[in-house]
């Protein structure tokens, strides 16, 4: 029987394998299959509108047909290709750099993954709901809204659904990725010295729990426009136009407000996964370490930070003050300043060593190129001036591909890279440069006319018949470019099969630690205990991980000492006596690791049917509604099904933890996640505070009832939720004195409080939804006025949140009285976490939304 049998995970050749696998490097080739079906997808859709765009005017796809190419072109190819393609490389590749044998939360990686499966599935059921979204992918508002979406609007809803869902798979990834990485490295192995592709994947995720939650705001309250009938983003509709009295006039400026806090960031989290691809590209085939390493990386970590402070340079062109817009124009300056560091590092890097031109090295090269194109003409658009008159044109077209798809550029050098570490097979080295060579022709010859054919209106079929040829060339690029991923296709499917054995390392000069195993890894990563303590990699046998782990002040925390993990010549050793077959987590005695869970899927089935049938539940429909409430009833059912299934993911036994080593993986996990909760809460109250604003903050009280909305449901919640707070510190106190009714029922308060909260705050809606007044004859509900709307949805959105904590309350509540958490409050702790952190978001809401 094969080792992946004795682990209860079917070998790969069955089809379950795939259904039921956790195992990081089983994920990262899903994520990377699916990326590459989605490219497919959104690449037909490109040539589609690009035959369009032969001529000018809507001959081939019509008007609607044309505007949902383009626009779910590129939703998918932002969304569901390049940021999932490149977590696949991290998926498999960033446990090996770091000396881990898997993710901290397998399982939560798995739901990850299957939860960007759904999403794409449900965006492509989307084009079967009369029409998809058709508004560009920048979904400016009031496009986006169900007045101005032809029909019932129905695959558009799905699409802003399906984006939720996407946001929901990589707000978990983020929190997996960044666990991992701050308590799983190996031994001796600081931050600053792992792999660059890993420190690029460690700043691309810590941008993306920020920027996501911002977006996933966004697409919420655009979802409740979209299904409950609240007024975040409507205007009056004046027949075909947009009416001149606008009834919320910050609705636009809002969206394009939070949408670039997350738009421009998401350019740099696309962008840092190839960067660290072609860091590691340059380094192993000029045979030299990457030179500036230490100011590249500072580099990286400044764009980082400042990604978050250029968004408004997309909105020149709006009624933004001069001042804050010389503001912006400043700092969109300032961030590529640290990217010419970055380049000139590459640069230098290849002059001063013996480059190979393989096809790795050749797309990472051609990557540079393209983005230094791209950048110098970004450059134009950061000027105010210039931006106004290049804003909405193919200028803008062209950049952003230019950026984008260099991007892309080297992650398909990433996959000839990786390709024999994945398969133990190595591609066929003519037909890659063949690819590369049709990729880079097609690609200038698709993209450089629109630089010429600037003055191309964007997002639009219609165009001067000067500028035709043009866009014949381009049309003529775009098939080229299509041809050369068939190249790459064939190539890598053929050499599937075909193709030579390689051993553990092809490459004459890579030295990072995937290399140092067998081609493709074995599932538990390695023979033994990885460490660098010593300056190069090394594996501790099963005695020494004993001694070390069982003896006196054995933490297994290492001192945050150590050696760059890539570059130079660190030779690769192992101990010994270590025996080959022995796991590490073995090694310390402890159980071992599980690898098979079919809960994921579950849950994400179940999503997905849920998330289906609230795309048409506003038409009454039975089955919509039906399908809303089965799919949810499933999701909730797996989730609780996946709390109690026996899942072990072992703590590695000795491992650099530095700056978190007091901090249990759980916990760190927790903080992490209510960092992006932070900012959910914070777009919800910035919403509703800059609408407030551009209403009038004092006009804002003509829209509420004064007579009715008193502080007194406010004031009783808040009671309520302070003292549930006190109650979960009086069940940890409980749990640790190991009084099992003490526990119970402080818990059962904590619950019983909640609920209170709960039934307060629907007596208060229901009465506010039938109140009858002068003014409100129909009472005050969601869709009443714009004050209506900001007081139930972000009231809602904490209600959902103590909802929740509730489902996690009682099922702990049903646990302590079984006997669990005696002598150990942790999980209690965990719990406390995020219920105090709801308490205290409540602490912001109710001045907020009962006082003010």
């Amino acid at each position: 029987m094969s080792e992946a049998h004795d682990h209860g995970l079917p070998p790969k050749s069955s089809v379950s394998r795939w259904f039921l696998t956790t195992n990081h490097k089983d994920i990262g080739v899903l994520y990377l299959v699916t990326a590459l079906f989605f490219l497919v997808f959104g690449g037909l859709l490109a040539l589609l509108f690009r035959l369009e765009l032969i001529t000018p005017g809507a001959d081939l796809l019509g008007s609607l047909g044309y505007n949902q190419a383009v626009s779910t072109h590129g939703l998918l190819m932002v969304f569901w290709f390049i940021s999932p393609f490149a977590f696949g490389f991290a998926n498999y590749v960033v446990p090996l750099q770091i000396g881990a044998d898997d993710l901290a939360f397998p399982r939560l990686n798995a739901l990850s993954y299957w939860l960007y499966l759904f999403s794409g599935v449900l965006m492509g059921v989307s084009f079967f709901q009369g029409s998809t979204f058709a508004g560009g992918w920048t979904m400016y508002a009031p496009l986006n809204t169900p007045a101005y979406i032809p029909g019932e609007g129905l695959g558009a809803t799905s699409v802003v659904l399906a984006l939720i869902m996407f946001t929901a798979a990589v707000t978990l990834g983020s929190v997996n990725f960044l666990t991992t990485m701050y308590r799983m490295r190996a031994e001796g192995l600081r931050m600053r010295d792992i792999p660059i592709f890993s420190l690029s994947i460690n700043l691309t995720v810590w941008m993306m729990l920020f920027a996501f939650a911002a977006l996933l705001a966004a697409l919420m309250i655009l979802t409740s426009d979209h299904i409950l009938g609240t007024t975040y983003f409507q205007f009056a509709n004046d027949g075909s136009t947009l009416a001149t009295d606008a009834d919320n006039p910050g609705a636009s400026l809002l969206w394009a407000h939070l949408f670039w806090f997350f738009g421009h960031p998401e350019v740099y989290i696309v962008f840092f996964p190839a960067l660290g691809v072609m860091a590691e590209c340059f380094q192993t085939f000029t045979g030299r370490r990457l030179v500036g390493r230490k100011w590249f990386i500072i580099s990286m970590v400044l764009v980082a930070i400042q990604s978050f402070a250029v968004w408004m340079h997309h909105m020149f062109l709006t009624g933004i003050n001069l001042p804050i817009k010389t503001i912006f124009m400043a700092t969109t300056i300032g961030i590529s300043l640290p990217f010419d560091l970055m380049v000139f590092s590459l640069i230098y890097t290849m002059a001063k060593g013996r480059v190979r031109f393989t096809t790795p090295f050749l797309f990472s090269l051609g990557a540079l190129i393209l983005f230094i194109v791209g950048g110098i003409t970004g450059v134009f658009l950061g000027a105010i001036v210039l931006d106004y008159q290049f804003r909405g044109t193919y200028w803008v077209v062209a950049h952003f591909h230019y950026v984008m798809v260099s991007g892309a550029t080297a992650l398909f050098g990433g996959l000839y890279y990786w390709y024999p570490k994945i398969t133990g097979k190595m591609y066929d080295e003519t037909l890659g440069k063949i690819h590369f060579a049709t990729y880079f022709v097609g690609f200038n010859l698709l993209y450089f006319p629109m630089f010429v054919a600037w003055e191309t209106p964007r997002r639009v079929f219609e165009y001067s018949q000067d500028l035709q040829i043009w866009h014949s060339m381009a049309t003529v690029g775009g098939f080229i470019l299509g041809a050369s991923m068939l190249i790459m296709f064939y190539n890598l499917f053929v050499s599937l099969w075909r193709g030579e054995d390689v051993g553990d390392n092809p490459w004459a000069y890579a030295t990072t630690a995937e290399w140092a195993v067998s081609s493709p890894p074995p599932l538990e990563n390695f023979p033994g205990v990885p460490t660098y303590a010593d300056g190069s990699l090394s594996f501790m046998d099963d005695e020494e991980v004993a001694r070390r782990t069982s003896g006196p002040g054995g933490s297994g925390v290492a001192a945050d000492g150590g050696t760059a993990a890539d570059g130079g010549t660190a030779s690769v050793t192992t101990a010994a006596t270590a025996t080959p077959a022995t796991p590490a987590h073995e090694a310390a005695g402890e159980e071992h690791a599980s690898h098979a869970s079919f809960w994921p899927f579950l849950v994400s089935l179940g999503g997905f049917v849920a998330f289906l049938g609230l795309s048409g539940v506003r038409t009454g429909s039975v089955v919509y509604v039906s399908m809303a409430a089965v799919g949810g009833l499933v999701t909730v059912g797996s989730l609780f099904g996946m709390t109690r299934e026996p899942f072990h993911a072992p703590e590695m036994p000795i491992a650099e933890r530095w700056p978190f080593a007091s901090v249990e993986k759980m916990k760190l996990g927790m903080w992490t996640f209510l960092a992006s909760d932070i900012v959910l809460f914070g777009a919800f109250i910035g919403s509703y505070a800059f609408v407030r604003v551009a209403y009038g903050w004092s006009e804002w009280h003509h829209d509420l009832i004064p007579a009715e909305h008193v502080t007194m449901p406010g004031l009783i919640n808040t009671y309520l939720l302070l003292t549930s707070s006190f109650l979960v510190v009086l069940a940890m106190v409980a749990a640790e004195r190991e009084s099992k009714k003490g526990t119970t029922a402080a818990l059962a308060g904590t619950f019983a409080l909640g609920v209170g909260f709960l039934i307060n705050k629907g007596i208060e809606w229901n009465h506010l939804f039938h109140i009858s007044t002068e003014m409100f004859p129909n009472g005050w509900n969601l869709s009443t006025n714009i004050a209506s709307s900001t007081f139930y949805l972000t009231t809602g959105l904490h209600g959902a949140h103590v909802t929740i904590g509730l489902l996690i309350c009682a099922y702990m509540t049903y646990r302590a009285w079984t006997g669990a958490y005696q002598g150990d409050d942790r999980a209690i702790e965990y719990f406390g976490l995020y219920w105090h952190f709801v308490d205290i978001v409540w602490l912001f809401l109710f001045p907020l939304f009962y006082i003010l």
